[in-house]
């Protein structure tokens, strides 16, 4: 197996996520996870066989496994790597990613990311581990010899960076392409612009955070880069048929309303 698609419609369920350290009493495990994603981020050597195919590890490298995939490690003494166990219960934006990669610069985002995880509120670990998902998906580094796809490194770009100021020149920057080549391109791959696309996720991202963390309204507000907070209700009132608060106050009514009574 060398590569994967992620549902990424949904921010991902934690079911666990660590450090961990195998190697010191065997040098090979098999294992198997049945309902479960696997993400390594990885500080040693050695092998991971999927499928019967075998993938180097290295620092820096990344791997994305399915649910119910046999998985057998070779390790060369004492391995640590950091890992999360998530469910993935999207059915629509499905993503490709190898199954091993080199994070190249996005690995000190990643650590970042999962060691921010390991001691957050669910719902702010989930949101980390959304991002980690997207930066191994749309942010893969080009291969050898490869060009880097322009739509998928600019959809990369926006992810990681949802909190900043953005504009489509610098989106089209970062790709490598000029602001109207970028603009074709991601019309013809996705049906719609390079701003509908960063709204949509800005908005798809503060939703997620509005219903399923306690941050307040002004920290989301940044969170997705509109801190102003008029700028950023017209915007939810706009995309999300409702404001902020009112948002959040349906969603916390409606969980209410499906808690069985005791």
């Amino acid at each position: 197996m060398r590569q994967v698609e992620l549902p990424l419609s949904e921010a991902p369920l934690v079911a666990d996520i660590g450090v961990g350290v195998h190697g010191v009493t065997r040098l090979e495990e098999v294992f198997r996870l049945p309902d479960l994603w696997q993400v390594h981020l990885y500080v040693y050597e050695g092998e991971l066989e999927v499928g019967g195919t075998v993938h180097r590890i290295a620092p820096g490298h990344a791997s994305l496994v399915p649910p119910d995939t046999e998985v057998r490690y070779r390790y060369r003494g004492r391995s640590e790597h950091l890992y999360a166990h998530l469910r993935l219960t999207g059915t629509a934006e499905r993503h490709a990613a190898p199954v091993m990669q080199d994070a190249g610069p996005n690995r000190t985002l990643i650590a970042r990311l999962m060691r921010g995880a390991l001691a957050a509120p669910s719902a702010r670990a989930a949101a980390h581990l959304w991002t980690v998902l997207w930066q191994l998906t749309d942010a893969v580094p080009a291969g050898r010899g490869e060009a880097a796809d322009p739509v998928a490194v600019a959809a990369a770009h926006v992810e990681a960076h949802l909190a900043t100021s953005l504009s489509v020149a610098d989106i089209a920057k970062v790709a490598g392409v000029s602001h109207n080549h970028l603009t074709r391109l991601f019309r013809a791959r996705t049906g719609t612009t390079v701003v509908a696309y960063l709204r949509r996720r800005r908005m798809e991202r503060a939703r997620h955070l509005l219903t399923a963390s306690t941050l307040s309204v002004t920290a989301v507000a940044a969170a997705v880069g509109i801190p102003d907070l008029q700028a950023f209700n017209k915007v939810c009132r706009r995309e999300l048929g409702e404001s902020p608060r009112a948002l959040r106050c349906r969603h916390a009514s409606d969980h209410r309303s499906m808690t069985p009574l005791s």
